[in-house]
């Protein structure tokens, strides 16, 4: 299928933010261990980048690792962290070479060095780049976010360089993991459940959600083209009547 023609003269939405769920569940029905689908993930970030690189989307967020998974088994935590740098290093220059920014959202503090530095080596290389932004949301909480920015506001208050009746939701966006992007126009959520999971909490006031039966590894460029055609057949009313809209 040509996902480029495909989407031609629908809405495309700007921002799409993915909670990359069910590859333990995957691995499972083929009497495989969780880890398997975790690494069979990665052919789902894949697609999902290419299918946003045609189809002209600005921003697409992936929800790879929350601040909740650290209580996951310390054997699966440990896979995952590997997982994280081998993907690092196998994919950021084809992202570099197709013009493609790197951000990885989170609190990086939990890290060891050598995936920091990665991290950092990354985000350098492609921080010119001004096609896709691909947000890599990990050990990141939508909650951790709020509390990160008010934290930093209340901080300027608290110095007096900030009157607290100058805080207003575009001030307070600022400090927020996706200030200065699009705002979030459709969250995806893989894997068959329908909950958000502490995922950007803040940006998903006024975003389509779509949920899919479809487990992460496979997740393909057909997939989503469902997601994005199904986005494309709403009405975002923002508070007002569907007359008003139209």
């Amino acid at each position: 299928m040509n996902s480029e023609l495909q989407l031609t003269n629908k809405l495309v939405p700007q921002h799409v933010a993915i909670i990359m769920d069910g590859n333990g569940r995957w691995a499972k029905k083929k009497g495989k261990i969780r880890t398997f689908g975790h690494r069979a993930g990665v052919k789902g970030v894949r697609a999902s980048v290419s299918f946003s690189l045609k189809n002209k989307i600005k921003v697409l967020t992936l929800f790879a690792f929350s601040s909740e998974n650290w209580n996951r088994p310390q054997e699966e935590v440990g896979v995952l962290m590997e997982l994280f740098k081998m993907v690092l290093s196998s994919e950021v220059k084809k992202l570099h070479k197709n013009n493609v920014r790197l951000r990885v959202i989170g609190d990086t503090s939990r890290f060891d060095k050598k995936l920091v530095e990665q991290i950092h080596e990354a985000e350098s290389l492609t921080a010119k780049n001004d096609g896709l932004v691909l947000n890599i949301a990990a050990n990141y909480g939508g909650r951790w976010d709020i509390v990160n920015a008010t934290r930093v506001l209340a901080e300027q208050v608290k110095a007096g360089t900030l009157d607290s009746n100058d805080i207003d939701e575009a001030l307070f966006n600022r400090f927020t993991c996706c200030t200065d992007l699009p705002e979030l126009d459709l969250l995806i959520r893989t894997g068959g459940e329908t909950r958000i999971s502490n995922f950007l909490l803040w940006q998903v006031a006024y975003a389509e959600l779509y949920f899919t039966d479809t487990y992460w590894p496979d997740f393909n460029e057909d997939a989503f083209q469902l997601a994005i055609d199904n986005f494309a057949d709403r009405q975002r009313r923002y508070g007002m009547t569907g007359e008003q809209v139209s």
